[in-house]
């Protein structure tokens, strides 16, 4: 329930729909984050529904309706690698101007999360296949404001038709860890899409926030797709990223000394000191549970309450280079749940990746301790 302000402009709209998108979000759940942008939205929005997501993190419902075939076309069954790449340099641009990091790897979760490993038929048992560009599945209270990704994105999309919409979304979330000083996913592209909301998974497959029992809610989410304890502790580090509104979640403060000044639309309570920067931090300032401006959702706090969680959560407070480790690893994981893949082995666009992470470069945008 807490509410994290992804502020993003569309860096280039096609003209019919050319205007600034501000990127607000609501996490109410395990997985919350959000980045600001320094435009001011021309675009209203609504109040979230109380169902949202930790990393699936809920954002507020834009007022712009989304069409069915605005983002519907499906071009190519395969991604063509040439195209990846170069695609994956236009989203470093995008984020480096628009600071949209936690919105771009919620979009990539969210379609990721709905994985049933119960269900065998794609694209029945969901996960990532693209469906989550269909407005059936926008309208999930969970993916509230999620429509404001999609607008940042569908010029990549239209410029590199070879490429997939449930690469693209996979590509943009781990591409925003990695620039944002995370570390290198181990990912592999090819997603086929879903070719129609007929094929959208029924709403109810993300996490919430604020459950009575966030433990218990957790494990019966995340084991459905078939993560684990360490997977979930690991995954959950990502709040280390974005910040929270009361007034669009019930979570956080109006204003704390780390985010009155920005980047972009001003306030809202952060989990971290430095909330564009991906480090442990997260796990560091639960654990220390000092700073009274730093947030901490039952769902953080489970993470240091629960036994089994709290062995990796005491494990990633003190090392972070195990943290980037197991991190990459449930990262990849989770953004293939569910795909389909032309080739069936996948595609790799990288090599041997390092998962020590890379030079962090816009955390002067973001306050932290001294």
């Amino acid at each position: 329930m807490a509410t994290v302000t992804g502020g993003a402009a569309a860096r280039i709209i096609p003209s019919a729909t050319r205007a600034t998108v501000s990127l607000s979000s609501s996490s109410r759940s395990f997985f919350s984050f959000s980045s600001s942008s320094t435009s001011v939205s021309s675009l209203k929005c609504l109040r979230s529904s109380p169902r949202i997501s930790h990393l699936f993190l809920d954002q507020r419902r834009s007022e712009v309706r989304v069409s069915s075939g605005r983002f519907g076309t499906v071009s190519a069954l395969a991604s063509d690698p040439d195209q990846l790449k170069s695609a994956r340099e236009d989203i470093k641009e995008l984020l480096s101007t628009k600071f949209c990091h936690p919105l771009l790897i919620r979009l990539g979760w969210h379609d990721a999360g709905t994985y049933n490993k119960n269900i065998e038929e794609w694209p029945q048992r969901g996960g990532a296949n693209g469906s989550l560009r269909f407005e059936a599945e926008l309208k999930h209270g969970a993916n509230a404001g999620l429509v404001n990704a999609l607008k940042l994105l569908q010029p990549i999309k239209d410029k590199y038709s070879g490429v997939t919409y449930a690469d693209l979304f996979q590509l943009a979330g781990a591409t925003a860890v990695e620039e944002a000083g995370g570390p290198k996913i181990p990912m592999k592209y090819g997603r086929v899409d879903t070719s129609g909301p007929e094929q959208c998974p029924e709403e109810g497959r993300l996490p919430d926030a604020g459950p009575p029992s966030p433990a218990d809610h957790l494990r019966e989410v995340f084991y459905r797709m078939g993560l684990d304890d360490k997977e979930i502790v690991a995954l959950s580090g990502a709040h280390t990223l974005g910040r929270s509104r009361p007034d669009r979640s019930g979570w956080g403060k109006p204003e704390t000394k780390y985010t009155k000044d920005g980047p972009g639309a001003p306030g809202g309570q952060s989990w971290t000191a430095q909330w564009l920067k991906f480090d442990n931090s997260y796990f560091k300032d639960i654990k220390e549970k000092r700073d009274e401006d730093l947030l901490v959702l039952p769902t953080d706090a489970a993470l240091f309450e629960d036994p089994s969680f709290k062995v990796y959560a005491e494990k990633y407070a003190e090392d972070q280079e195990a943290f980037f480790k197991d991190y990459a690893e449930a990262h990849a994981k989770l953004s293939n749940l569910g795909a389909k893949f032309d080739p069936p082995e996948g595609i790799v666009i990288d090599g041997s990746p390092n998962v020590k992470g890379e030079k962090f470069v816009a955390a002067k945008y973001s306050s932290g301790k001294e």
